[in-house]
Parts: C-alpha cells; structure tokens; sequence
C-alpha cells in the first residue's frame, strides 16, 4: 500500500534487483513508489535519475546505507530533465564531488542555468512547486557531459550504459541500456507503470509531446531486445514485448480520444473530464474496490490534465502548420 510521509521519515527503501543494481525510493513529496531511483553498484558507481531536490537527503541515505561514500559515486545519469527525475542533480552533484553529470545535450544548459526551468514550472504548478519538487540548484559545467542521438556511460570493467534518444515525451530524453544486466532504463517514454495493480498509463504532457515521435521511441526500445524495463515511475518489469505494446497502445488510446472530444467541439476542461471518464475502465486502480491510496498516486503521476493537456498542444501545432 502506498503511503504519504515525509520524504525523510524512516530508513532507506531500497531494492535489491540483481546485477548489482538497486532501486531507491526517492520518495517525490513524501509519496512511496511514485519515483524511483537506481543504483548501479559497479566498480564505476552510477546513479541512474535523483529525484526531485527535496529527494536529495533520501538518495544520500540510500547511497550511504548501500556502501557509497561521497568520493565513490562516478557518474549521475539523468533520462531527461524533468524535475521529478532530475530536479535533484544539483544537490547530488554537491554531495558527491567526484561524479559527472551526463545528459542529452538538449538538456545540458537547462542543468547548468535552470532560471528559465524553474520560472516556467512554477507557473503550472504555483506554490505546490515547492513542496512537490523543490528547487533545482545548477550544476557546474565542468561537471556536465552531454550525449548525442547515442552515446555511452562507462561502468567500470567492462560494463557500460548505452544511451539511446527517445524523444515523443521530452525532446531532451534519452533510454539506457546496460550492457550486463539488459535492463533498460525507459524515463517516462513508455509511460507510467503501477506494480501494484499492473496498469500502464501514458505519459503526455505539454510542452514536447507528438504522437509519431513517441510511438518511434517505444519501437526503438523494443528493437534493443532488453530483458527487463525499469521504470522511474515505478519498478522494474520483465515482460519486455508486452509492456511495450500496450504502451504504445495506452498512448494512441489517450489521442484518439483527446481527438473526438475535440471534433465534439468541447473546450480543454471538459475534454480532460471526458478523457478521463473514457479511460478509466481500462486501469484496475480505479476499480470500485481499488485502493484509495494507489489511485491517488496514479492521478499524481499521470494525471488527465496533464495528458489531455500535452496531447491538445500537441494538435494545436498540427492545426496551426495546416491553416
């Protein structure tokens, strides 16, 4: 059951996933198991998205209670620069000193300089910013290193982290691929996954999101043959193919129907409640006898309005480059 505590209550959670891999709980707003975090404890130490700022002091824990001193931890990866995957690089590049902070290069001077960042999301979000994700500190530039439409990350011995661009959520989104385990590091380009019940939501907010973009990305995941995703929002899943699939069904689902609330001429506010109500059948969370608390978290990390929201950008565009 999930539960809403203060981020800093009670000892680390952290998950032991094999291959020297572990997932932490970065505990977004005080929330359990909506963002995740994850280690990979090799002989170059590597951690993979570091939540959101107030999430800092959770992550240090976790890398303390798993053997990492300040000096050992050689490189913090990002899959794009969202606050609730990268809010946190600043305050964890200060604690640890030693590690690059590696990026895709469309999100690098956001990281370096993030005024413009901060300023437009707290616009959408007012003072809930805060306490959802805090402020994002710059990180140095000497300390940032960009990756291309691909790249790599070294882990030590042998063992690496190979990026792949996966735009359609985020322009500046990349997937990782370990090259020991086969676990894949998907972001937030295939989606929201609940373990709890198994649903699998999209995730389509403004200001980046474009339908054939999106679905390219989740077909180039499922063409690197992973044996495992790992989500940040939330866990690791081992049916490979069949996630996948569904992702991008739950996407083309979610347009489809932002579509013919369009065409039915209803404004954006009725057409997230429309949106909403069309597809809840299809997410056991929300069920009659579902867990409130499950489906709270689900609403909190792939809400209608923001789904609706991207996806109705996303069409304004289309109307705008037709007329």
């Amino acid at each position: 059951m999930t539960n809403r505590n203060s981020e800093q209550s009670g000892t680390p959670d952290i998950t032991a996933l094999g291959h020297d891999v572990f997932q932490i709980d970065t505990k977004m707003a005080g929330y359990q198991g909506i963002t995740a975090g994850y280690l990979i404890r090799s002989s170059r130490p590597c951690l993979v998205e570091t939540g959101t700022s107030t999430s800092a002091p959770v992550v240090r824990a976790a890398l303390a209670s798993l053997g990492i001193d300040p000096a050992d931890l050689a490189t913090v990866v990002v899959t794009h620069i969202h606050l609730d995957h990268a809010g946190g690089v600043g305050d964890i590049a200060a604690m640890y000193p030693s590690a690059e902070v590696v990026v895709h290069e469309k999100g690098a001077r956001h990281l370096a300089d993030p005024t413009r960042l901060m300023a437009s999301a707290r616009m959408v979000y007012g003072d809930a910013l805060d306490v959802l994700f805090g402020e994002l500190s710059p990180v140095p530039v000497s300390r940032l290193r960009t990756l291309d439409d691909v790249g790599t990350v070294d882990l030590g011995d042998g063992r690496r982290l190979e990026s792949y661009y996966s735009p359609g959520h985020a322009r500046h989104h990349v997937g990782l691929l370990d090259s020991l385990s086969g676990d894949l590091y998907v972001g937030d380009a295939a989606g929201v996954y609940i373990p709890e019940t198994g649903d699998l939501r999209p995730a389509t907010p403004p200001p980046d999101f474009d339908l054939e973009v999106a679905l390219a990305s989740i077909a180039k995941f499922a063409s690197l043959g992973p044996s495992r995703l790992l989500f940040s929002h939330y866990g690791p899943v081992s049916d490979v193919p069949a996630t996948l699939e569904r992702s991008a069904e739950e996407i083309s689902v979610w347009v489809s129907e932002t579509r013919a609330a369009r065409s039915a001429g209803m404004d954006l506010d009725h057409a997230v409640d429309a949106v909403r109500r069309n597809t809840l059948a299809r997410y056991a969370a929300f069920a009659d006898d579902a867990d409130p608390a499950v489906r709270e978290k689900f609403e909190e990390i792939s809400g209608a309005a923001a789904n609706v929201g991207g996806i109705w950008h996303w069409l304004d565009k289309i109307d705008q480059a037709s007329s």
